[in-house]
Order: structure tokens, then sequence, then C-alpha cells
């Protein structure tokens, strides 16, 4: 499934990562979204029937904020590479691209899937605050399951231990999370595994990260 986007949309409206909330608040002008390209097809897509002069240059991109995926329709003078860090936000910032939509994973080139799980670890390492505090905050979702049991591997015993450790005071590295909390030896891989699985399964009932901003 695709959702179309151009101009100001509601896309375009959504706040930005923590990074990036310095850039336009002050002065009251729409936050800087940014995204991490994941794969750049200089002509068009593979399975666009047109003559090749008559495609554009396409990339697939990930948010930085929510872990939207996007493709781009570029201009022929745009200078993209597979790791960069382009503006999808607002609008007028853009720089090189034609439309922008949202995707879903199936609609990822091959090259875009194979980058995604190392992209999704460098966002999470760059942003480590915002995903430390995700255990920090993380509530129950009903009376029987929790947002930390989302994530892989962590089950009733795991998750008590850190809401017991985090009442001592607020984890500060994903390095503490692993020192205080026993049993706990993968904070910052748990999550990597739980946001490419939302990105990879339509049919999760529950989404904690992926379209969500900021991870909240």
């Amino acid at each position: 499934m695709t959702t179309p986007e151009s101009g100001d949309s509601g896309a375009d409206a959504e706040p930005a990562a923590d990074a990036e909330r310095h850039e336009g608040e002050a002065d009251g002008s729409a936050p800087v979204r940014r995204a991490v390209v994941l794969d750049y097809l200089p002509h068009g897509r593979a399975d666009d029937d047109r003559p090749r002069y008559e495609k554009s240059p396409v990339a697939y991109a990930l948010g930085e904020a929510d872990f939207r995926l996007f493709e781009l329709t570029l201009s022929d003078e745009a200078d993209v590479s597979i790791g960069d860090r382009i503006v999808v936000a607002p609008a007028e910032d853009r720089e090189g691209i034609e439309r922008l939509r949202t995707v879903e994973y199936e609609d990822l080139s091959n090259g875009a899937r194979s980058e995604l799980d190392y992209v999704v670890e460098d966002v999470v390492e760059a942003n480590e605050r915002r995903f430390v505090d995700f255990y920090n905050d993380a509530q129950p979702i009903t009376l029987r399951l929790h947002q930390l049991n989302l994530l892989p591997g962590i089950g009733k015993k795991l998750r008590n231990n850190v809401l017991d450790e985090r009442k001592r005071g607020p984890f500060e590295s994903f390095g503490e999370l692993e020192e205080r909390v026993s049993g706990l030896h993968r904070p910052k891989e748990v999550l990597v595994e739980r946001i490419i699985e939302e990105l990879k399964d339509d049919d999760l009932k529950y989404r904690t990260f992926v379209g969500r901003e900021n991870g909240n």
C-alpha cells in the first residue's frame, strides 16, 4: 500500500526526530525531518515499462523520526547516494525531490531491503538517548501486556527486572541498561529487531516505533 504525498501534505507536518527539533522551532517554522537513503535507482523502477528517457531517478529512504518508508522521485540533477541523510520535510526545504510518497516494506527494492537492518541500527545508535528513554518510559498496554513485552526475548521476569531497576533512577545509556538489569544483554539489538518486525509485518496489532512520532 502506498500513500501519495506532495507539497504540504499531512506527512510533511509531522514532528522531527529529537536531534532535529532545534532546527526551525525557535522561529516558529516547521521542524526539519530527515530520511536516510536505502537505495538509489538512477534509471527508475525496474517495473516501470516506460522508455528510459521518460523515467526519473528513484530513491527509497527511511524516516529517522518515525521509521516511515518513502519512495522519492528525483530530478535528473539530484545528487543522491545510499546512506545520505536528506530533508523530506518541510516541502520547501527539499532538494532534488520532485515527488514523495510513503510505501510499505513490500514496495521496497531488493537493494533497499538489504540496507534496512543496517540503517535502522544506525538511527538507533545515533539517537541513543531517545531509545534508552523507551526503557525508562514504557507503559502497560493492557492489564496483562506491557510495552516492554513487545521487545523480542523480554518476558514477564525480565520486564519486571527493568521496571524494578528504573524505580531506582532513569537509565542513561544502553551500557548502563546492561549493567543494571540482570538478564538484559542486548538492549539496543532487541529494539532494532522490534523496529524491523514492525516495518515488515503489516498485521501487527501493536506498533511502538513505526509510524509513531519519536518512538513514543
